[in-house]
């Protein structure tokens, strides 16, 4: 006769618990300086799509050797309208993007990524004739690299040559930094087109941001990155 007052063992349980709880506990977000490209990147050519056309902008290759060693990601952000517009097919961009690619490496930086907006509401041709969300000054582009490669927005920076590029950087809970380089043209003002700074070209935005780096950081307004 079986004891039964006998004292099983304990079961051990295994309790899994997805991989990806401990993956975000520890993962550390990356600040990135995210880049307008006409103007401010590049030479301010409209629907320029050419590679053999484009040029670096005053003080782009200075700028990208510091960023370049720096700890931000870089990306390039641009409204690319041209595509819904019929000037030029959206895979013209991949040469585009592809150049870019090579003027990084030879100045000793890394492009991580370039979001296109090929969007415009008076478009022609569909699916693009419509409004979004990426097209600046929206912030869709800037929250999509954001998720996609683990970006601290509220440690990144934004430059550009208009107000737009300053409206899309604070929306997403950027830093801004606004060229004065006279591209800004209607200057529309508004709570969110006030950019954290301005430099007279990208060398000198890449210096002020990298000598700004370790000091405190503005609340943004309005971020959108929490979306």
């Amino acid at each position: 006769m079986q004891d039964r007052h006998r004292v099983m063992p304990l079961r051990r349980h295994h309790f899994r618990i997805p991989l990806t709880v401990f993956a975000w506990t520890f993962i550390m977000l990356q600040p990135a300086v995210f880049l307008d490209k006409d103007g401010t990147l590049l030479d301010d050519v409209p629907y320029n799509i050419d590679p053999a056309l484009m040029r670096l902008a005053p003080g782009a290759r200075e700028a990208l050797a510091l960023l370049g060693a720096s700890p931000f990601a870089l990306f390039v952000i641009s409204n690319q309208p041209g595509v819904a517009l019929g000037m030029f097919a959206r895979s013209a961009l991949k040469d585009v993007e592809a150049q870019l690619h090579r003027w990084f490496a030879e100045c000793g930086a890394t492009l991580s990524g370039a979001y296109w907006c090929p969007h415009h509401p008076d478009g022609t041709v569909p699916p693009y004739n419509v409004g979004c969300d990426c097209r600046k000054p929206g912030s869709g582009l800037l929250l999509r690299a954001a998720r996609a490669h683990g970006i601290d927005l509220a440690h990144s920076w934004f430059i550009g040559d208009i107000l737009d590029d300053v409206e899309a950087g604070n929306r997403a809970g950027c830093r801004t930094v606004l060229l004065d380089n006279g591209h800004e043209t209607e200057w529309i003002e508004g709570p969110l087109r006030v950019p954290f700074a301005r430099a007279a070209d990208l060398h000198a935005a890449a210096q002020l941001i990298l000598r700004d780096d370790g000091a405190s950081r503005t609340a943004p307004l309005n971020a959108e990155a929490t979306r």
